[in-house]
């Protein structure tokens, strides 16, 4: 996660959340109160991402597959096969 953009993006979410939050409430108090309480929740959501991100690159660093649980097997990408003749029924992929 590149920092910058998780900031700049959890600010954009929080602007709209405190306009929306206006309009529906029609109090700025309430608009201020609510926007701190989900701003107070996403940095813990990004924290426990953070966290969950360290701990699998350190799981991996250290090839200790036997500690891995099942959540992070799940999470790892598979390769995918190579895309057929035919994307779909009525549609031939073509070289163009």
């Amino acid at each position: 996660m590149y920092a910058p953009r998780v900031l700049v993006s959890m600010l954009a979410v929080l602007i709209v959340f405190a306009v929306s939050t206006y309009v529906i409430h029609g109090s700025v108090l309430t608009a201020v109160v609510q926007t701190m309480i989900c701003a107070l929740l996403i940095q813990a959501g990004y924290f426990v991402c953070v966290l969950f991100l360290v701990r699998r690159e350190k799981l991996r660093v250290e090839g200790n597959p036997a500690r891995e649980s099942l959540l992070l097997r799940s999470l790892e990408r598979e390769p995918r096969d190579e895309i057929g003749t035919t994307t779909a029924r009525n549609f031939s992929a073509r070289d163009h």
